[in-house]
């Protein structure tokens, strides 16, 4: 994960990467891709494309990018992108 963030141009600042190894967290939020065209290429569940605004321990807003023909979210991922986010959460 510091590998990530240092590619990033983050390493350091106040964003934290955290890996989910046994999909725990994954799981509790009910975010397992599951969908057997990318279970088929990877090999093990992985997490769906999301993004959460968190504030103070509470999840205030949630958006997963995914789509009916594209379970990874590949072909759309503004759901879960910055833009879309700060407009949300301008809205709440």
């Amino acid at each position: 994960m510091m590998a990530w963030a240092k590619d990033q141009k983050i390493e350091g600042s106040n964003i934290t990467f955290l890996a989910d190894t046994r999909c725990e967290l994954t799981k509790a939020l009910g975010v397992v891709m599951d969908h057997p065209g990318p279970l088929s290429v990877l090999g093990n569940l992985r997490c769906k494309r999301f993004a959460c605004f968190v504030d103070d321990g509470e999840i205030q807003l949630m958006h997963i990018s995914e789509g009916p023909n594209d379970p990874a979210g590949d072909g759309n991922p503004s759901k879960s992108c910055i833009d879309d986010m700060l407009m949300a959460i301008g809205d709440l």
